[in-house]
């Protein structure tokens, strides 16, 4: 129901931003040259992102743009290596952090106030739990802040909850899915299938819940 409404407001980026990534799920294994298959990856985002930029034509359009810039920047990196892909997604939460603080929600419940403070501390603590490799447990534990601050303040955002926050939380479970890919989960399908799909709808829950949600505060400089 969401996407379907996402879809009726918005313009054909979407629509290519749902062929693009949808697609890559199911030719990310296939014999197609790496180069290509990378860009195939970046391209689901990547136009989330241009659907950003030509929907808001504010600040807060272009942050939101430039989360998803370096998301599907980040997508790209991380076929190349862990640590670049990471970098990016750090800055992009870096980003998105920034724009929630901008949008923060005049009341917040006791139990949305304790959610998110639990979040922080419980995220970071999983995701240094989960790699079998201990040397690597603190880097991805000090991104995992990042990732966890970022979901928390979607969360506490005057942005709609349930698809926003919801989102984050989403890009959360994605990339504990990866750590855990380290540890527990080594060998397993799951990761394989449930990464993509979670990491992708969670951006695409931001990005358009973000959107919708700017342009009815200011619709005088919507595309």
């Amino acid at each position: 129901m969401v996407v379907k409404r996402a879809l009726a407001e918005s313009r054909p980026w979407l629509l290519l931003s749902l062929v693009a990534a949808i697609s890559y799920y199911f030719v990310s294994d296939a014999p197609i040259p790496g180069l290509y298959l990378m860009l195939w990856k970046g391209l689901g985002v990547g136009f989330l992102a241009v659907f950003a930029f030509a929907r808001h034509h504010s600040r807060d359009g272009q942050l939101i743009g430039a989360v998803m810039t370096l998301g599907a920047i980040g997508d790209m990196a991380i076929e190349i290596d862990m640590i670049y892909g990471a970098v990016a997604f750090l800055l992009g939460h870096c980003v998105a952090i920034w724009l929630y603080a901008r949008h923060r929600r005049a009341r917040v419940t006791f139990s949305q106030r304790l959610f998110a403070l639990l979040l922080v501390p419980g995220v970071v603590l999983i995701a240094w739990a989960l790699p079998m490799d201990r040397s690597g447990a603190a880097g991805i534990a000090f991104y995992s802040l990042f990732l966890a601050v970022m979901a928390a303040m979607a969360w506490t955002s005057d942005f709609p909850r349930y698809r926003v926050g919801t989102g984050a939380l989403m890009f959360v479970v994605s990339d504990l899915l990866i750590f855990a890919r380290l540890g527990p989960l080594e060998g397993s399908a799951i990761p394989d299938w449930m990464i993509w799909p979670l990491y992708y709808f969670g951006q695409f829950l931001i990005c358009t819940g973000v959107i919708q949600s700017l342009r009815h505060k200011d619709p005088r400089v919507a595309g």
